[in-house]
């Protein structure tokens, strides 16, 4: 029994005790225990349904993606085969235009009793009438020159009319009419990035053995010499020595150069060069003529220039005189800049170009030249 006078309530913390199964604490707990099992079970249901709902989102998203992805790429892959599909197409058609015209140089093997010919490069019909040209370092290394046609089984005899040594252009004869002609092309209208299409015949068989297929990598090349500077077109198409005298052309079939493995004096590999269309139509004018090039030239190569100040001068800067040329026995030095031709400004190289193919060789041109700061006249015998 309690003894009231000695019970004292003392301030405490309460705390849940375990009492019997009749207990009012017990019942309390569990009553609370209840709510919370209920609680998380709410939240596990919910989180469970947050999970399926967003993985449900997200794969759809997903999905959604790799279709597009996957139609995109079945769409690229259509384009890429479509542009494979009619990039063949279109040399497929330039080479069945242009084989007809293109030949093989031959000579016959000198160790043979028999009709064999070995194989020395190509050449191109320029003429129905039998005028062929090819390169000069080719018939150079000739003693008689046979041409086989694309469509004949035997060898012609060649008539070498005449070459040119800083070209390597060399222009011939076989008697012969009718023959399928290249067409050319105005090569001022090739630009960086055109199709290129080199061609020769190896075997001056109908079909020609060697095609490649690249683009134009540069069009501002020049080779110079004593007898002329030629405007050369580079290219990562393959010219080698069988395609050598061969044509380059473009998509339409028409022929922008003629290929040279000798202008890659450098040997840079994945580079060919070929001299420009407009060139070689003014060297086989003048070789069909003269047996020779009489092309009025200062024997000089260079690249536009001007100057850094306010009067912005132009001029074009000399970066190699040719030994021997007008321009040398003028005076004219490299690190020269020409401003002045025939009393006409000068901006650019075809500037000088288009002057001295309005003179003959042997005109008398006054030239002016900043050299420093310091301008001269001089005057120039073409």
């Amino acid at each position: 029994m309690l003894n009231h006078k000695n019970f004292h309530v003392k301030e405490v913390k309460w705390e849940d005790v375990h009492q019997d199964n009749f207990g009012n604490i017990k019942f309390r707990k569990n009553r609370n225990s209840i709510k919370k099992f209920i609680k998380l079970i709410i939240f596990i249901i919910i989180a469970v349904f947050s999970g399926v709902i967003s993985s449900k989102l997200t794969i759809e998203r997903k999905y959604k993606q790799f279709n597009e992805f996957r139609d995109e790429k079945l769409q690229n892959n259509n384009l890429n085969e479509a542009s494979v599909q009619e990039l063949s197409n279109t040399v497929s058609k330039v080479a069945d235009k242009v084989a007809p015209s293109i030949v093989g140089i031959m000579e016959k093997s000198m160790n043979s009793t028999e009709n064999k010919y070995d194989f020395k490069g190509s050449g191109v019909i320029f003429s129905s009438d039998g005028y062929i040209l090819t390169n000069t370092h080719i018939v150079d290394s000739l003693g008689e020159i046979d041409v086989k046609l694309a469509n004949s089984p035997n060898c012609l005899k060649a008539k070498l009319i005449g070459k040119d040594e800083v070209s390597d252009i060399a222009v011939m004869k076989i008697e012969a009419r009718n023959l399928p002609k290249a067409t050319f092309a105005d090569s001022s209208k090739v630009q960086i990035g055109d199709i290129a299409i080199s061609m020769g015949n190896p075997m001056g068989e109908q079909f020609p053995g060697n095609v490649a297929l690249g683009i134009i990598s540069g069009c501002s090349q020049r080779v110079s010499g004593a007898d002329g500077t030629y405007q050369l077109l580079q290219t990562d198409a393959s010219i080698n020595y069988t395609n050598s005298g061969g044509a380059l052309c473009n998509k339409q079939g028409e022929i922008i150069g003629i290929n040279s493995v000798d202008l890659n004096n450098k040997k840079v590999s994945g580079i060919g060069f070929a001299i420009a269309s407009n060139e070689v139509k003014i060297i086989v004018s003048e070789i069909t003529k003269y047996g020779k090039v009489k092309k009025a030239t200062m024997g000089i190569n260079g690249r536009s220039v001007v100057s850094g100040d306010k009067n912005k001068v132009k001029g074009v800067y000399i970066s190699e005189v040719v030994k021997g040329s007008a321009a040398e026995k003028s005076g004219i030095r490299p690190t020269d800049i020409i401003v002045k031709l025939d009393n006409k400004v000068i901006s650019k190289f075809k500037d000088i170009e288009n002057i001295l193919e309005s003179h003959k060789i042997g005109d008398n041109i006054k030239c002016s030249i900043l050299r420093g700061e310091k301008l001269i006249d001089l005057n120039v015998t073409i």
